[in-house]
């Protein structure tokens, strides 16, 4: 059982999303409108489809909150799809009777033409079905709108002890940002791919540009970086208590990522151990803050393992890098085979895509990191109100460090 669970519910085209969050201390402000920048942030991005110009994300929060402030029980909130009401379906009418709950008179077509790269094939193979939309409306990235305003009540519990978590954009469709020595993630909310390297940022919108002319679609790779988070969060003990293999999969649930790497990630299979292993600075570099504490007990001078050492979070900041496979849905569709026939045909299925989501991707990416901290926080802290997590927090950090004085010099 986690300390700090979801669960999600809703269909693409159906009325809307629900997500229910539980774990959520006592005490916490929270609002509507916090969640609904992250839900803003989730929609922008350079590639994105038409369906954005439709949406505009707002989550209503249902239960567990009173006057602003969490109550200690489980949050619900719920998700309208505006495109349900609004938008067009397969027949250039809303979706309402498409995606009826009850028994419908209207005809429609079943979708038979599977598509590549998809859950439609393994998916009506499973569940039995001969319609592939019975699949495709529960395996469609709309889901993950649901999963962003869960990890915005993720994130507001980390702030209360100190950590941030920002993601950016390092490559779509081959082009590669040149590494950052620093970000401004307030500037780097303008970016229309999310990336800080404004040369590969407008080489990035070209790319896009030139697979949307093919009727093509990209992928990428994005970076989540966690900060402030405390030393010593997961286990070593067992190996679905480490909190790296918490973190790979929730990153690696987010649609189309293909894989997860932390910290200098696959580059430290062509290095020495010499030149992989972040050495422990001795205390007479540590930071102290005003209080005499020490700022970060135990730093590195480097960062090659992601923030993670041992299934535990070091005290570096954690970075999660996750690769996106290019969208599965593209206007140029492949040739496949019709369910009902296995039979070949000349081309799949087609709505409405984007051409890239890599930026949307890295949003989500920082809701599951979230929701994974946030969930070993509670794990390590505990506490039915905020105050008493705080208060478990603070004790422990004030005992970490040398277990005595250093031996003063002769």
């Amino acid at each position: 059982m986690g300390y700090f669970r979801f669960l999600t519910a809703g269909e693409s085209h159906g009325p809307g999303l629900t997500a229910l969050v539980e774990g959520v201390p006592a005490g916490i402000t929270l609002s509507e409108a916090y969640i609904r920048r992250d839900l803003a942030r989730r929609q922008r991005g350079y590639g994105r489809g038409a369906r954005q110009q439709i949406e505009t994300d707002h989550a209503r929060i249902t239960s567990g909150v009173r006057h602003g402030v969490t109550l200690g029980g489980p949050i619900s909130m719920f998700i309208e799809n505006r495109d349900f009401s609004t938008g067009k379906g397969p027949d250039g009418v809303p979706w309402v009777d498409e995606m009826s709950i009850e028994p419908s008179d209207v005809p429609f077509e079943p979708i038979t033409r599977l598509r590549p790269g998809h859950a439609d094939t393994p998916g009506i193979t499973k569940y039995a079905q001969d319609d592939a939309r019975n699949i495709l409306e529960r395996s469609s990235a709309r889901e993950s709108a649901a999963r962003v305003a869960a990890g915005a009540i993720a994130r507001r519990l980390l702030e209360e002890i100190g950590v941030e978590v920002h993601s950016h954009v390092v490559g779509i469709g081959g082009v590669t940002a040149a590494p950052p020595t620093t970000i401004d993630w307030e500037q780097l909310e303008n970016s229309p791919v999310r990336c800080a390297d404004p040369l590969a940022a407008e080489n990035m919108v070209q790319a896009i540009d030139a697979a949307r002319q093919h009727g093509d679609s990209l992928g990428g790779v994005f970076e989540v970086v966690a900060t402030g988070v405390p030393i010593g969060l997961g286990s070593h003990i067992q190996w679905d208590r480490k909190l790296s293999t918490r973190l790979a999969a929730a990153v690696m649930s987010v649609n189309s990522v293909k894989g997860v790497e932390f910290g200098a990630g696959f580059t430290q299979a062509a290095m020495r151990g010499s030149q992989v292993h972040d050495v422990v600075k001795p205390v007479d570099e540590w930071e102290r803050a005003e209080d005499g504490s020490w700022v970060r007990p135990w730093p590195r001078r480097s960062n090659n393992s992601g923030g993670l050492e041992g299934g535990m979070t070091t005290g570096e900041p954690v970075v999660v890098r996750a690769m996106v496979k290019p969208i599965a849905t593209i206007m140029n569709a492949l040739e496949t085979v019709d369910l009902r026939t296995g039979e070949k045909v000349e081309r799949a299925h087609y709505e409405r895509s984007d051409i890239t989501f890599v930026p949307t991707c890295a949003v989500i990416g920082e809701a599951m990191v979230c929701i994974a901290l946030a969930d070993a926080v509670m794990e390590k802290f505990g506490g039915d109100h905020l105050s008493e997590t705080l208060r478990n927090a603070r004790a422990y950090l004030a005992e970490t460090g040398p277990r005595r004085s250093p031996t003063p010099s002769p």
